[in-house]
């Protein structure tokens, strides 16, 4: 596994927990995923003597986040087995690459623009503002985007970026976002999870609620343009798809995730198979898991924030929620913004989950 955090932590659980060993490769010595893991390397990702270690241990690699150098992908897969390709991930480092790579399938995104330089600003004037201005590598949870109303709070902006390659993306008026979290297999097999329907704070993820309540219709659209996206990249392994719908119903692609992703925890429970072990069944040629659900689930992320100075949170109390998982990712030290866990909360319908994770919120709040 290249990458040591949650994502890669919970891929381990559901490793060993099926009889396999694993070595993580991270260079953070406390990482989480190498707390777990048969073998931690605490080595960096284009330290080709760890990647040669690797070559001769694993009879597969794997990724827990994107941002891997693709080199390092592309070195491995010389004499390894390695899911996803670098392919797949050289076009989802780079949004603009992804951005067209959706087109080439065929598929609908909000309209957007390259702005790599202030000389992109003249092409600029004739765009629909607002707009947002995201960079164009490295952005996650909000961070890499600003808010234009008009040209000159882009050159702001940019000038904000440092000057760096960015995109210039065209706000959406909202109905909903949703994801699709899929498994794609060596043989070219899809196999999806129930759509999300997903709520942001702060640019960051803040609920998941599944089943998500939109239209068959939209739903169907969305699944279609997820395989589309995975038969394209010929990808292998689990991938998650990002959407917005728009207010007048179109299905627009925002982004993808060539690997597991947040929105998709809430499968470790009220799924019959996990994304994680789906995500190792596929790697290692195994079939494909039911993505069944059966029972509709609402999940909370749980942000650093909710860490008193001198306390922990009151998991006693939210326990006590006997439909509510509680899952910690064992880092060992809470910031503001910082993902530490989630808590599924289950139930009959997606009212009764959707009233317990807000309960569940109320308990967390400080006295």
């Amino acid at each position: 596994m290249l990458g040591g955090g949650q994502l890669g932590r919970m891929f381990v659980v559901a490793a060993r927990s099926m009889g396999y060993e694993v070595i993580v490769l991270d260079p953070d010595g406390q990482s989480p995923a190498g707390g777990l893991a048969s073998e931690h390397l605490a080595r960096a990702y284009d330290d080709r003597e760890a990647l040669d270690y690797l070559a001769r241990h694993c009879a597969v690699v794997t990724t827990e986040f994107e941002n891997i150098p693709a080199d390092t992908l592309a070195y491995l897969a010389q004499t390894v087995a390695v899911h996803p390709s670098a392919d797949a991930l050289q076009v989802a480092q780079h949004r603009l690459r992804e951005k067209d790579f959706f087109r080439a399938q065929g598929l609908e995104t909000a309209d957007f623009l390259a702005i790599e330089s202030e000389a992109d600003f003249e092409g600029a004037r004739d765009f629909a503002f607002p707009a947002i201005l995201k960079t164009a590598t490295l952005g996650y949870d909000g961070k890499g985007q600003v808010v234009c109303d008009n040209i000159a709070a882009l050159a702001d902006a940019f000038r904000q970026m440092g000057g760096k390659p960015c995109v210039l993306e065209q706000r959406i008026d909202l109905a909903c976002e949703v994801s699709v979290v899929l498994g794609r297999s060596q043989a070219g097999v899809v196999s999806c999870f129930p759509i999300a329907e997903n709520r942001h704070a702060g640019g960051i993820l803040d609920v998941t609620l599944v089943p998500a309540a939109i239209p068959t219709d939209l739903a169907d659209k969305a699944i279609d343009a997820a395989t589309r996206i995975a038969d394209g990249l010929d990808y292998c392994g689990v991938l998650a798809v990002e959407f917005f719908i728009s207010r007048d119903a179109r299905v627009l692609v925002n982004e993808m995730a060539p690997r597991p992703h947040n929105s998709g925890h809430y499968t470790l429970d009220a799924c019959i198979t996990s994304q994680f072990e789906q995500q190792l069944r596929m790697v290692c040629d195994l079939p494909a898991g039911s993505c069944e659900l059966h029972r509709p689930v609402a999940m909370l992320n749980l942000l650093g924030d909710l860490w008193p100075a001198d306390a922990i949170p009151p998991w006693h109390e939210v326990l006590a929620c006997d439909q509510a998982k509680l899952h910690l990712y064992g880092k060992k030290e809470a910031r503001a913004g910082r993902k530490m866990g989630h808590i599924n909360c289950l139930g009959d319908s997606r009212e009764a989950s959707e009233a317990l994770l807000e309960q569940v919120r109320q308990l967390l709040k400080p006295a």
